[in-house]
């Protein structure tokens, strides 16, 4: 195991590979099998561009010879930040193949959020865009090799050829993707035990922290997901969400999709028209998607026609889906909803397709794995009886068992058992489905009550002048903190008496009720295309205080 990562205990190990979750198989040889197993079939579409399962495997023996020759080695850790295209699949597997780690960086990661992924990985290199979409992400790296002492290679998406970089000539410089390819060189594969790569913490609060995958654990996540949803070669999966998020990379995503025989149509822009271009004339068959931009597509639906016929699933998660927005997919898309409560860090529930409407419309579902082990703990972290709400904690044979270099967060994130603290606020019903309330840190503590911030959401969605809308905490110098809404309005803005008089008449408790109104026109969002709470908690503070 790479130094710094906590692995699994021995016995867990053991009876993970006793059940065959774990098949000792690293990623970069299971997709020398999908070769194998799907030659002809299409693997990957972009831009019109498609590429055959023969195809991929072939570009990945090549750029992984080309990646050792340009000096990366086994134990390396590379940061990839690219967008949805082929080359971001071609090089994440051959890193694979040559036992380097990815660190996985978002296209909205920044100088802060670079430095600070370099400096915890020890990244020797870097894999960027260029310029793209406005931002010249070349001179970020320009500045970026000015500080690092550890980078010793940029490889660039986009570039003219191989430059030398100011400040470090003799050590660092532009190497175009393109020319990372050499005469195929195979050897053997890395321990499938070990690191595979790494996801970042999805936090807003914080800097990333790093999350190890190892080649056994993601097979498994991968492989039971796309088992749980059917996938089969017949299938078309349409990457729009960052390939760089969980949910979009093995959920099951482009790796479920490929280790299915399925197609990944990778697109680059979440743009309604496009995707929908997408869906009609690859004939997708699912796709996975946030809240947020569900709601953009359910609003664009009636205005952008186009052949849907073809999608039979869309998954939603990353964030709590709305009533409203639910019971408004399957009859605007034809297909049916799938709700996905997942992390970075492993643990994954999905409602099933033999649920209840109920069910998938009001809960997230059950876990992925029969070994998932979930509890509701109290803030003694005593047991709680189903119904009751409380901290979530999961262990499994595909979540974590610590950050990255990170003991101290570790000791306060794990239990003495290997429970991991999700800091999540949740419930279990009488049926074993998972119902997220909330998180611990979306709280609202108001006088001494503890109110949902997702829960007031609902309420507030549930009110014809409102379109979308963010709950977070202004600082009360009696309260403690009052209840802030950033509104997006439908039409006409309401006003704050309005909505209280509305929330109230509906026997809501007075102390749920927002003690202050917004009025925006978008919602900020993150990388990951969850609001952005953390920039609108700091905008509702400058206005207390103001």
């Amino acid at each position: 195991m790479l130094a710094g990562c906590s692995p699994w205990p021995t016995e867990a190990a053991e009876q993970f590979r006793a059940l065959g979750y774990w098949r000792g198989e690293s990623l970069g040889d299971l997709l020398r099998e999908w070769s194998r197993r799907f030659a002809g079939r299409t693997a990957l579409v972009h831009a019109g561009q498609r590429m055959t399962y023969a195809e991929l495997d072939l570009r990945v023996d090549r750029m992984a010879a080309g990646f050792r020759r340009h000096g990366i080695a086994a134990g390396d850790r590379i940061v990839v930040q690219l967008p949805n295209v082929p080359e971001f699949v071609i090089a994440c597997f051959a890193l694979f193949r040559i036992d380097a780690k990815p660190v996985f960086s978002l296209l909205a990661h920044r100088i802060t959020e670079i430095r600070h992924l370099l400096d915890i990985s020890g990244a020797v290199g870097y894999v960027m865009p260029g310029n793209y979409q406005g931002f010249d992400y070349s001179a970020l790296a320009a500045t970026i090799v000015t500080e690092s002492s550890a980078l010793r290679r940029v490889f660039v998406l986009h570039g003219n050829g191989a430059a030398e970089l100011p400040g470090r000539p003799a050590l660092c410089r532009f190497v175009p993707l393109a020319e990372v390819d050499a005469e195929p060189d195979p050897r053997p594969g890395p321990d499938p035990s070990d690191v595979a790569f790494f996801l970042l913490s999805g936090g807003t609060t914080a800097l990333p922290k790093l999350i190890p995958r190892t080649h056994d654990d993601y097979a498994y996540q991968t492989r039971a997901a796309a088992g749980l949803i059917g996938a089969s070669p017949a299938d078309v999966y349409l990457a729009v969400l960052p390939a760089a998020f969980n949910f979009a990379w093995g959920c099951p995503g482009v790796i479920g999709t490929l280790c299915s025989g399925g197609t990944v149509v990778l697109v680059g822009d979440p743009d309604a028209a496009e995707c929908f271009a997408a869906i009609e004339s690859e004939r997708v068959t699912f796709l996975s998607l946030v809240p947020t931009l569900a709601q953009v597509w359910l609003d664009a639906v009636d205005d952008i026609p186009c052949d849907r016929s073809s999608l039979r699933l869309i998954q939603i998660g990353g964030a709590p889906l709305p009533r409203e927005v639910a019971e408004r997919i399957t009859p605007a898309f034809g297909c049916a909803l799938q709700q996905v409560f997942g992390m970075a860090e492993g643990l994954l529930t999905f409602t099933r397709e033999s649920d209840a409407p109920e069910t998938v419309l009001s809960t997230q579902g059950r876990p992925l794995s029969p070994r998932d082990e979930i509890r509701i703990v109290s803030d003694a972290d005593a047991d709680l009886p189903p119904g009751s709400t409380g901290e979530l904690l999961t262990r499994g044979p595909y979540t974590l068992r610590g950050y990255y270099r990170a003991p101290e967060h570790n000791a306060r994130a794990f239990t003495a058992d290997g429970f991991y603290r999700t800091g999540d606020l949740a419930r279990l019903t009488g049926t074993g489905n998972l119902v997220i309330e909330g998180r611990l840190k979306d709280v609202i503590i108001r006088g001494g009550n503890k109110i949902s911030a997702a829960e007031v959401e609902e309420y507030l969605l549930g009110h014809p002048a409102v379109d979308r809308v963010a709950i977070v905490p202004i600082p009360d110098p009696y309260l403690g903190e009052r209840i802030c809404a950033y509104v997006r309005p439908a039409g006409e803005p309401p006003t704050l008496p309005a909505l209280r008089e509305a929330l109230h008449n509906r026997g809501i408790a007075d102390y749920k009720l927002p003690d202050r109104l917004e009025i925006v026109t978008e919602l900020p969002l993150t990388g990951l295309g969850k609001v952005d709470k953390k920039l609108l908690a700091k905008d509702a503070a400058g206005k207390a205080r103001t």
